[in-house]
């Protein structure tokens, strides 16, 4: 079922990735690709809490830095964690409502 997810870097995750409509799929395929989804989400908790950590070195960091220039570096990549970690609650938010198919 690897076929239907391409690991995304930026995020650290595997992502959903279909070449066509959902309904296209038979049932059995369906929810094997769904069990595999409900795997990869329940790592992305464990996924925020590594970036949260990351940000958290950096905010160190920053508070000790006397250097404008490192400043804003530490800045600009506290910012793009945080924005990953949002990127990945959309994630898992989102696609509860698919998750919840299996359930069915």
């Amino acid at each position: 079922m690897d076929e239907h997810f391409l690991y995304n870097e930026r995020l650290g995750i595997p992502i959903p990735s279909f070449t066509g409509d959902w309904e296209q799929f038979s049932g059995q395929t369906q929810q094997v690709i769904l069990f595999q989804w409900e795997k990869i989400r329940g790592k992305i908790p464990d996924r925020i809490a590594e970036l949260e950590e990351k940000i958290n070195i950096k905010q160190a960091q920053l508070s000790d830095e006397g250097n404008f220039i490192r400043s804003c570096e530490l800045n600009s990549e506290i910012a793009e964690l945080a924005s990953i970690i949002n990127d990945l609650w959309l994630w898992y938010r989102t696609n509860q409502d698919v998750s919840g198919k299996m359930h069915q």
